[in-house]
């Protein structure tokens, strides 16, 4: 409650007095453009026009005029990222490149690992990074599809912005963001971030709120050391969304489905509450002019109320993946209180530049040591009844605490050794190589099926890079990626349940060009990536095993346009899914769930010479059919949604006011957006309907 106090009285007061301001006689605008990079491949001094991977990075002020809420909207700004089983009130799931991420090893904070089964908060965030394709030299164990990056807000000068905002049907928030630097020539630096948002989105039954606290603080103790730290504290509480489905054989028409009816609406439905607590310390050491020490610290500690009436199966008609043809189900009673999930991570790194060799060398050599854990209670999922699509069922609860879950235990210690290497002035040799030992072990919560095992491998990423001109590069790489598993604790179903699997390697070739000037930057990249794949042979019990690959092939391409008060940013996926190899031949050549081969972003603006900074937006995202069943039967169709913005900014005598309004999927189009395959069942997520959104922004 005190966040949100702070943040409405705040806001309240500095929007009044900056409503009667008197405009200034003069106003002076300074333009420029930095060539972005992205620092979660681990090379953050190399532009990417110029860099040998595929990245995409998102800017404070893009998700501000985009209406990005929370990481699952950021779908909505790249072709190459996708939803998998985004719900409402949930923790936000993608693929990138086809591949589903692994919450616990895809994910990352100002470049260290974290864990995301959780809300991540974004008030605090400078900047969201994207790394597409193997991810092995930046993560020992990842899924290969990518990485995501946050990074966190640091001190910058003086700053003081206060934002208030609202959304369709009555979601409301403010927010605060402070900042400044002390003491003889600003060697200290301060930044704080508060937020509070009461939501009441257009889904029906999912009122709640999410509130976060951030403080950052630099200290430059000479011109060779920095020491940097920051907090967060956040807290999500609200109902969740379960998917539609299948009604028997059929997929359900998207035009006749209201898209705000919420399948979570029983009397007895609570919220889920989802809340951390994250801290890092960052030292950075100049010891020579060409060497650079850095030692870089984060602890992460998460809590968790999982709960949801959830729709599964039609027993009526035995279909356990699906619906019933009628529009009913069955409805269980699922909680798992009190999660708690831990995540260390230090990296101690040595980085600089040397000549020798027959060219320039720029590496980092390093070790990252990681510690995480997972403690649960026993859980409840219980059959309570009969639920229909329509929601106006009612069923009685059952509490009943009668599942084991799994704890889990994680030690690993990476080894690694980056080098960009000139071999010429236009040519340049990419070096990767990590070599990570791993520990884990786990037990159901009663301490029953107890499993633990050690497994070390090395994951290598090479390119080389050419620039043809002062605009443009071509690349060439490979790369591998590492995946360790065990099969699920659950002796009911498995004839080996806890038994270590041996780790998979996923291997990625890619190349590229991409181009760069003052008005036009672009890329075209082709890439082929497979990846090892387990699956279950089941009779009275089922083993795990491997079984073939999924093999995508795809090609991405790019583009950013400027000239005089227009702009145009635009990106294009197209991928080929499929499983080769599999034991059954029926198997082969089937498409994966949930992934679409074709994809389109477009945001386009204009800029108003009358008003700097202030701007009409329009957005486009398109996205071809999807499979719903692993063996291909079903499908949903393609969809196209528009958005559309506008961006006012007043500037006046001691305030700048940013006025910004938008409406997403202003056609209001009816769609099926997503087809999770989760937990052995088909679901359906809609489009979300026509919303509106506002907010205003002021700084002083």
């Amino acid at each position: 409650m005190a966040i949100r106090f702070i943040c409405l009285a705040l806001g309240s007061a500095t929007l009044a007095a900056g409503a009667v301001a008197q405009e200034s006689a003069q106003t002076v605008t300074v333009t420029g453009r930095t060539p972005p990079s992205a620092s979660v491949a681990g090379f953050d001094d190399v532009p990417l026009a110029q860099a040998p991977f595929a990245a995409a990075v998102f800017n404070l002020n893009q998700l501000k005029d985009a209406g990005i809420g929370s990481l699952a909207d950021v779908t909505r700004l790249d072709a190459g990222v996708n939803a998998a089983y985004n719900a409402e009130g949930y923790w936000s799931n993608f693929t990138v490149r086809g591949y589903a991420l692994d919450q616990r090893a895809n994910y990352r904070r100002d470049g260290l690992p974290i864990n995301a089964e959780t809300a991540l908060w974004l008030e605090n965030k400078q900047s969201i990074e994207i790394l597409k394709g193997t991810s092995g030299m930046q993560a020992g164990v990842s899924a290969p599809g990518g990485l995501v990056d946050l990074t966190v807000k640091r001190p910058v000068g003086t700053l003081r912005s206060v934002t208030l905002g609202g959304q369709q049907a009555g979601t409301l928030g403010a927010a605060v963001d402070l900042g400044d630097r002390l003491g003889p020539d600003g060697a200290i630096g301060w930044r704080i971030n508060a937020a509070y948002e009461q939501l009441d989105p257009m889904l029906h039954s999912a009122r709640g709120t999410r509130d976060g606290l951030a403080a950052a603080a630099d200290w430059r103790v000479t011109a060779e050391s920095r020491l940097e730290a920051e907090f967060e504290i956040g807290r999500q509480s609200q109902p969740s969304q379960p998917g539609f489905s299948l009604l028997g054989s059929a997929v359900p028409d998207a035009n006749t489905i209201d898209p705000r009816i919420n399948l979570n609406n029983q009397p007895w439905t609570t919220p889920v509450v989802l809340s951390g607590n994250t801290a890092s310390l960052r030292w950075t050491q100049r010891l020579a002019s060409d060497l650079k020490f850095t030692a870089h610290a984060v602890m992460q500690r998460l809590r968790s109320d999982d709960r949801i009436a959830f729709p599964y199966g039609c027993s009526a008609e035995g279909s356990f993946d699906r619906y019933c043809s009628n529009g009913s189900f069955d409805l269980y009673d699922y909680r798992s209180d009190n999660e708690r999930r831990g995540s260390d991570a230090i990296d101690l790194n040595l980085s600089g530049h040397f000549t020798e060799f027959a060219g320039e060398h720029r590496y980092t050599i390093g070790a990252l040591f990681t510690h995480g854990t997972a403690r649960f209670q026993q859980q409840a999922f219980n059959f309570v009844g009969i639920g229909t699509i329509d929601g106006t069922s009612v069923t009685p609860p059952d509490s009943t605490l009668n599942f084991d879950n799994t704890d889990r235990d994680e030690r690993s210690t990476e080894l690694y050794l980056r080098d960009h290497w000139a071999l010429t002035p236009q040519a340049g040799l990419w070096i990767g190589l990590r070599h990570t030992r791993l520990d884990r072990s786990s037990a159901l919560t009663g301490g029953s099926v107890a499993t633990s095992y050690t497994q070390s491998f090395t994951t290598p990423w090479l390119a080389l890079s050419y620039q043809v001109n002062a605009r443009t590069t071509v690349y060439a790489s490979w790369g591998e990626g590492v995946e360790s598993n065990v099969v699920p604790n659950l002796p009911a179903v498995y004839d080996n349940p806890g038994q270590p699997l041996p780790a998979t390697e996923s291997r990625q070739l890619e190349a590229g060009i991409k181009g760069s000037s003052e008005a036009f930057d672009w890329a075209v990249i082709a890439f082929d990536i497979t990846r090892p794949m387990y699956s279950d042979l089941c009779a009275a019990l089922c083993t795990r095993t491997l079984d073939g690959r999924q093999r995508h092939t795809g090609a991405e391409a790019s583009a950013e346009w400027r000239e005089g008060a227009w702009s145009l940013l635009g990106s294009a996926a197209a991928l080929r899914a499929r499983r080769e190899g599999a034991i059954d031949p029926a198997d082969n050549r089937l498409r994966p769930t949930n992934v679409p081969e074709r994809s389109v972003r477009l945001q386009a603006g204009h800029q108003f010479a009358a008003w700097p900074g202030s701007a009409l937006t329009a957005g486009l995202s398109h996205e071809g059919s999807r499979i719903v069943l692993p063996d291909n039967s079903i499908s949903i169709p393609s969809w196209t949604r528009f958005d559309v913005g506008a961006r006012l900014m007043q500037r006046l005598e001691k305030y700048t006011l940013t006025w910004r309004v938008g409406v997403d999927n202003v056609t209001d189009r009816r769609a099926w957006k997503e087809s999770p395959y989760q937990f052995g069942h088909a679901y359906l997520f809609p489009l979300a309907p026509r919303t509106w959104r506002a907010s205003l922004q002021s700084e002083f």
